[in-house]
């Protein structure tokens, strides 16, 4: 009787609808906060139609760029909280938004965030440059007149690139020139309207395997590998001292929407993002490092460059609020 009555319960719970899985019924939006063609542009067009097939949804990539990203951003943030407004970008750069006043009132316990790739700036320069390698640039910049160089402004990963190669260096004459992103402030380098750049690797590969750029040095301890490509030296070749973190990307959906569309995007991330071919494509050919992750182990994963990011706006001076209201201690840091 025991047997049959566990048999009888087994075949009820066998017979019980699963949860619901979210199911889109209009397009889901990603706003991307930049121009066409930038790091975090590229990669989210690469991840977008894997979404879509996984959630069996339209989703629409959206160029909302301005203010270092924080205009799209905060559109993002003020849309309805239905699951069907997300947005992309640097990790870092939406975790630490109200440290320079971009944002208000954010931090990024505001978003849940899905990481896919980690991105490393590079220094170019015009193919036809006097600079051979980094260190003649580095002499350039600590004794001539001031090196422009051209980024996605103060807030983009070539921005804090530049601002972490000053810090690294001492003094320093460069000069930063802000673009709508890293991909126009590449081209600038590029036809020499600024000396340098130092956007990411994957907003430069094309224009150095075309002949138009010149690596010099990537920011990290390591040489980077792209396929087509000889290796670009670390810059840790001339600043040895220099502190490297790992620049984190992904998509961000922003809290209170209902769980049902994180649990739908927390799947299709585990058995999709996490697997495809597309992505890891991208990232060998452009040179990222293909590394999806969701949840606290994103959370982890970003938190070094988020901590890092924002105490050094603090460094800096661009602080307008104390990273300790958003839940990063400095002191602690240290």
């Amino acid at each position: 009787m025991k047997r049959l009555a566990l048999a009888a319960l087994a075949a009820t719970f066998l017979t019980l609808p699963a949860h619901a899985q979210w199911k889109p019924d209009k397009p889901i939006n990603i706003i991307v906060p930049w121009s066409a063609g930038g790091s975090t542009d590229q990669v989210t067009r690469v991840v977008a139609p894997i979404l879509e097939k996984a959630l069996d949804a339209q989703i629409v990539v959206v160029n909302q760029p301005g203010a270092s990203g924080s205009i799209g951003t905060k559109a993002a943030l003020d849309a309805p909280r239905d699951g069907y407004t997300w947005t992309a970008n640097a990790i870092a750069n939406n975790a630490t938004y109200a440290v320079t006043g971009l944002v208000e009132d954010t931090s990024i316990e505001d978003y849940k965030i899905y990481l896919h790739v980690a991105n490393v700036p590079v220094v170019s320069v015009n193919a036809d440059s006097e600079y051979q390698d980094f260190g003649q640039l580095l002499e350039a910049m600590r004794t001539g007149d001031a090196v422009t160089v051209g980024t996605a402004g103060v807030n983009s990963s070539g921005g804090m690139a530049l601002a972490a190669i000053k810090e690294a260096a001492g003094e320093i004459n460069a000069r930063m020139v802000s673009y709508d992103g890293g991909n126009p402030a590449a081209i600038a380098a590029a036809s020499g309207e600024v000396v340098a750049t130092t956007q990411l690797a994957v907003e430069q590969t094309e224009m150095i395997r075309g002949g138009r750029l010149r690596p010099l040095a990537v920011l990290s301890d390591k040489p980077l590998t792209v396929e087509g490509l000889d290796p670009i030296p670390p810059i840790t070749e001339w600043l040895p001292d220099m502190h490297i973190a790992a620049d984190y990307f992904g998509i961000l959906i922003p809290t209170g929407a209902p769980q049902e569309v994180y649990d739908a995007v927390d799947k299709a991330w585990a058995e999709h993002v996490a697997n495809s071919e597309e992505l890891q494509t991208y990232a060998k050919e452009r040179g990222a490092v293909f590394d999806p992750a969701y949840g606290e182990e994103a959370l982890a994963k970003a938190m070094p460059v988020i901590i890092a990011e924002a105490c050094a706006r603090v460094e800096r001076g661009e602080a307008v609020v104390d990273p300790s209201e958003i839940g990063i201690d400095c002191k602690a840091a240290k």
